[in-house]
């Protein structure tokens, strides 16, 4: 989620925590997996929003249909076909350019990258977001998280998975 990279210090560059929380669907891989977060994490997070803006669509983390496709697998798919307007959402009109849909489906897939070091500056996405003439460079496949890859992540202490359940309980008066 938004606001990883704040938990570190000044002269610090990344950080290790043993609790992960957040929302599954925006949190990087390196964080649910082992637990390390940077600014790249925030990268990491902004990507998927940017993919959500363009397509209308959640990144749903753990499906309901066994067989659908997910968000990330979709824009990459899509953008890999040069079919980025089959992404789009349909309430954004019919008077999209192409090109800005192409170019907010390639950086919002750079920001995903499963690698932290291949994601983008944020510098420079605002640069290619704002229409500056920089060379962007070929996003990789996405990592596509698939529920039974969690089955393999364990807290070495307890032998269970880490992780924060926080639920709040209204009831009326």
């Amino acid at each position: 989620d938004f606001g990883m990279a704040r938990l570190f210090g000044a002269d610090e560059t990344q950080g290790n925590t043993n609790k992960i929380a957040g929302t599954f669907g925006y949190m990087a891989p390196e964080y649910v997996i082992a637990g390390q977060y940077s600014a790249k994490s925030d990268v990491y997070s902004f990507g998927i929003i940017v993919l959500e803006i363009v397509s209308g669509k959640r990144n749903k983390f753990f499906s309901q249909e066994v067989d659908e496709e997910s968000l990330l697998h979709r824009a990459w798919r899509l953008w890999n076909k040069e079919l980025a307007m089959e992404l789009t959402d349909p309430t954004l009109g019919n008077n999209l350019s192409c090109e800005e849909v192409a170019k907010c489906i390639h950086i919002g897939l750079l920001c995903i990258q499963e690698d932290a070091s291949r994601r983008p500056r944020m510098a420079s996405v605002v640069a290619a977001l704002n229409g500056d003439a920089i060379s962007l460079p070929s996003p990789t496949a996405p990592h596509f998280f698939l529920p039974r890859e969690f089955d393999g992540i364990q807290d070495s202490e307890t032998g269970g998975f880490t992780g924060t359940n926080d639920i709040t309980l209204l009831e009326p008066r």
